[in-house]
């Protein structure tokens, strides 16, 4: 169904906001702030992915999560989904699995191959958190067009890529993620923000945008000291998800 097929030019967005380490609250109030900028965005809120029947119905898809995976019958109703010319705003973790090792470090386990190649990518390290230049890759693109490149202190991703991607914005990188299971990279530019066609549709992933609040750590520490807000800090990160929310309404 179509926006003038639906009364008032309403456009249905599924949001799936959930997941570990971060501050999902936070995160979760700042999208739906934004979504609400456009009156005709009615948003269904949900913490997986299980209910396929909102998501099949939507004119797009927004996920901020962490570790969250959906069962394999979800993997092939999203993926089915897209191809179908669905929309899908990915962002931050959405791509990743988490395991802590014996030794202590965070393993990023090939888990859920079917979903990450939908995504496009799989989040393996990232390295201490720091400050990086984000610079752009393809400026005559209507999401990333007028952005200049950025400075920005946020987590890094570093990824295994699944699928040929269309880069708008990346980084570089050489040297250690402390604390993951692969440590060691070589130089390299890494995507952050890209779109993965896939059908009619298409994913788009924003791999800014790591927050984490005092107890969002729990059962791993009690009390996380430093609240975080990263990238949601910068007038850019904000101008890049208002850029991607429109993307995602044009499909409706």
């Amino acid at each position: 169904m179509t926006t003038n097929e639906k009364p008032g030019g309403r456009i249905d967005c599924v949001l799936v906001a959930s997941g570990k380490y971060h501050d999902i609250d936070f995160a979760r109030l700042e999208l739906l702030k934004l979504l609400a900028e456009d009156e005709r965005i009615r948003v269904r809120v949900f913490e997986d992915y299980s209910n396929l029947d909102a998501i099949r119905n939507a004119d797009f898809l927004v996920t901020y999560t962490c570790d969250v995976i959906p069962s394999l019958d979800e993997q092939e109703a999203l993926r089915a989904w897209v191809a179908g010319g669905g929309r899908w705003i990915a962002l931050h973790g959405t791509a990743s699995i988490l395991r802590f090792l014996d030794n202590g470090l965070v393993d990023s386990p090939a888990l859920a191959p079917h979903f990450m190649e939908t995504l496009g990518s799989q989040f393996i390290a990232h390295p201490p958190i720091a400050p990086h230049r984000v610079e752009v890759r393809d400026p005559t693109h209507p999401l990333v067009e007028g952005i200049e490149p950025f400075e920005v202190t946020d987590e890094l991703y570093l990824s295994d890529i699944h699928a040929d991607l269309h880069v708008l914005l990346d980084t570089e990188f050489e040297g250690d993620a402390t604390g993951f299971a692969r440590t060691k990279w070589r130089h390299a530019r890494h995507p952050v923000l890209y779109l993965r066609p896939i059908g009619d549709g298409s994913v788009l992933y924003l791999t800014l945008g790591h927050c984490r609040g005092h107890y969002d750590m729990q059962p791993l520490l009690d009390f996380w000291p430093e609240k975080q807000r990263c990238a949601w800090e910068l007038p850019v990160f904000y101008d890049l998800l208002r850029r991607g929310i429109a993307w995602g309404t044009a499909s409706a």
